[in-house]
């Protein structure tokens, strides 16, 4: 070999050698870094909704029931009855997502009222994902609560609601108390002014017959706000079922110690027509010591006014806080979301495990021996409510036969049913 050929061979391999270690350098792994945002997002990938509620779970400060708004039994059963329906639309997503993180991504959102993206952020969902999560799991519960609220089917159902109205409110012949109210959604697309209220805001209303343990009876969620106050009650299965006669209340019988026949009645105010069986307060200002002005005191007492309905929708809006501020949604969706909180008030309402959580002691409005008011727990943040406005009241010129069943209730609660404060409120 000449000296050309082994100068030759030298570079060739010095060249070569070189080339293996540059190949060798280039296939070392990532260069560790220092800065300590490469830890947290290790962490945050990691860490996924099921280690999140696994971790309320064990905690002993009853962190859990404040995520979900329901003891961990509670979420158990729900999760047991909704698997089945939701398991079904899971294989529409590009994700099969846990049961257990969509249940408690959709109860976080009526809980909270987090925009989609707060809690896609939570989760690790995307917004798209927990959309989709919401609307099916609340589309479940409805199917599986809807029996949570029912209208009574019989007489003796209706007196036992009855009796719980004279007993506690002292107000006999009454069925139940009625009220409704605008929930505040954007503008839904093409509606034109279909959904534009009183107050100049898009809104879908919540109708609500309740009884008087803060549960209830019926619910009507859906009728554009533009459609008139008495209107909305109108337009209600309810209504039809008052003016048909078909809703089997007990035949009418006189009040306590009186001789007039009165039917058994419901209470609501002024944004309602005055009916047989349905009793509003008198309109105006009245002298002091007036039936009227007691008739308007003992029905406020009994219906809205810091009492029964308004402690209902009050309560749900304070634990659903997804109550609280408008629905950027469309009106289906809002339907459905509000249809749920209501069917989920009735159903920790009457939970073993969960009742004491939803509606702990001093959460609604009591009332002394005095008959004084002792304001609940829940107003205490009522001023923040952006939703929920009340409806507006309407005059309108009620029947004959309807003012002299108020005047008997009115003459009534002035002398047989007198209880022994209301002088000093009336």
């Amino acid at each position: 070999m000449g000296d050309d050929d082994k100068v030759l061979a030298c570079a060739s391999f010095i060249v070569m050698c070189g080339e293996y270690l540059n190949l060798k350098k280039t296939t070392k792994g990532p260069k560790k870094r220092r800065w300590w945002m490469s830890s947290l997002n290790k962490s945050r990938n990691r860490y996924n909704a099921t280690n999140l509620i696994e971790d309320l779970r064990r905690e002993p400060s009853g962190k859990f029931e404040n995520f979900c708004r329901m003891s961990a039994t509670d979420f158990e059963f729900l999760l047991c009855k909704i698997g089945p329906m939701i398991r079904k639309s899971n294989t529409n997503m590009r994700e099969a997502i846990p049961v257990q993180e969509r249940l408690a991504v959709s109860l976080r959102f009526l809980a909270s009222g987090d925009s989609f993206s707060s809690l896609s952020y939570l989760f690790k969902f995307s917004i798209q994902t927990v959309s989709r999560c919401v609307y099916d799991v609340c589309s479940a519960l409805i199917q599986i609560l809807k029996e949570e609220i029912k209208i009574p089917k019989n007489p003796h159902e209706w007196k036992l609601i009855e009796k719980e109205f004279s007993e506690v409110w002292n107000f006999p012949h009454c069925c139940g108390s009625m009220d409704g109210k605008h929930i505040v959604i954007q503008s839904p697309i093409h509606s034109g002014s279909e959904y534009i209220n009183y107050k100049g805001t898009f809104s879908v209303v919540l109708f609500a017959l309740v009884d008087a343990n803060y549960n209830f009876l019926y619910a009507n969620i859906g009728c554009q706000g533009i459609i008139s106050d008495g209107g909305v009650f109108k337009n209600t299965s309810l209504y039809k079922s008052i003016e048909e006669d078909q809703l089997m209340l007990p035949p009418a019988l006189p009040l306590p110690l009186r001789e007039f026949h009165v039917p058994y009645v419901f209470l609501a105010d002024d944004a309602f027509a005055l009916s047989s069986h349905l009793m509003k307060p008198y309109s105006g200002i009245h002298e002091k010591g007036s039936k009227e002005r007691v008739f308007n005191y003992r029905l406020s007492r009994a219906r809205r006014d810091r009492r029964v309905v308004e402690n209902v929708f009050g309560i749900m809006a304070s634990v659903f806080r997804v109550m609280r501020k408008p629905m950027l949604l469309e009106p289906e969706k809002v339907t459905n979301i509000t249809l749920t909180c209501a069917l989920l008030h009735n159903f920790l309402r009457k939970s073993k495990t969960s009742s004491t959580k939803y509606s702990p002691n001093g959460t609604f409005d009591l009332e002394n021996e005095e008959g004084q008011i002792i304001p609940g727990a829940w107003r205490q943040e009522e001023s923040t409510m952006t939703s929920l406005l009340p409806l507006r009241n309407i005059p309108r010129k009620p029947g004959m036969e309807a003012k002299q069943i108020r005047e008997e209730f009115a003459t009534y609660f002035a002398t047989n049913g007198k209880v022994p404060w209301q002088n000093a409120y009336c």
